[in-house]
């Protein structure tokens, strides 16, 4: 078996076992964000939106659809990959998997391509949810894809690094209670940062979810309240840096190899 033939069984093996793993216990993993995203439009959408009204020309049932989804898959990625990598390392058999002749680049991507697939199944989930809510289409369908996909590349491997660090299963929640749920409630979801006043503007380009959940709504309603190339640069900027962080911190065997 030569080498690559070799690379693409450990990352299809590595794939498979991750897409079973989340979808296993679908009722867990795949059901409550769909249950939660029903809630939003029922309070936000149908109740409190009536009274805000139309925004940047939709409909605040409309407006808040890409928010809903991209919160979807930045959680649910970020939760697949950090808690796979952590029980793997908790149970110690990451270690067997770091000695084979394997590369660490072939580990890491399978680990992030299994964050990505959750990502992406539950954002599908809550897209079919959003449709009964609120009349939506897609007004640049590759954008859009694109978009999804890099957020969610982006926070599974943010998902890895804090498996890495982590030494118990309460600090696999410290991130997402008190840096992902407010950065990304705080990044435009359910309001465009032009409501708020102008020091508050400013304050809120800060928020690198800001960027994402933009871009995001500008490839399904085509507007957006940021610079579609610096969402990009920013987003692609983000996945290299973790992504090259993840890389060393696996080569180096940090917080795995005693």
């Amino acid at each position: 078996m030569n080498a690559w033939r070799r690379y693409w069984v450990a990352f299809s093996t590595l794939v498979i076992k991750e897409v079973l793993r989340f979808s296993r216990i679908w009722v867990q993993t795949i059901l409550p964000p769909a249950i939660t995203t029903t809630l939003y439009f029922i309070i936000f959408g149908n109740l409190i939106g009536e009274r805000i009204g139309p925004m940047d020309g939709y409909g605040y049932k409309e407006f808040i659809v890409p928010g809903l989804i991209l919160m979807a898959v930045i959680a649910n990625s970020y939760a697949n990959t950090v808690s796979s990598f952590f029980q793997a390392k908790y149970q110690r058999h990451i270690e067997e998997l770091l000695i084979s002749p394997v590369p660490d680049w072939i580990i890491l991507a399978g680990y992030v391509v299994g964050g990505v697939a959750r990502g992406l199944a539950v954002g599908a989930v809550v897209t079919g949810v959003s449709l009964f809510f609120a009349d939506v289409g897609v007004v640049h369908p590759w954008l859009t894809l694109l978009v999804v996909v890099l957020t969610s590349v982006l926070f599974a491997l943010g998902g890895l690094i804090n498996a890495v660090f982590a030494r118990n299963f309460d600090d696999i929640s410290v991130i997402p209670t008190f840096v992902l749920t407010p950065l990304t409630y705080l990044g435009g979801v359910f309001y465009s940062i032009d409501m708020l006043p102008h020091f508050w503007q400013r304050v809120s380009l800060a928020n690198p979810v800001l960027y994402m959940i933009n871009a995001f709504r500008y490839g399904i309603l085509g507007v957006s309240d940021i610079e579609l190339g610096v969402a990009l640069a920013l987003i692609l900027g983000f996945i290299g840096v973790l992504g090259a962080a993840a890389l060393w911190l696996l080569r180096k065997g940090v917080g795995i190899k005693s």
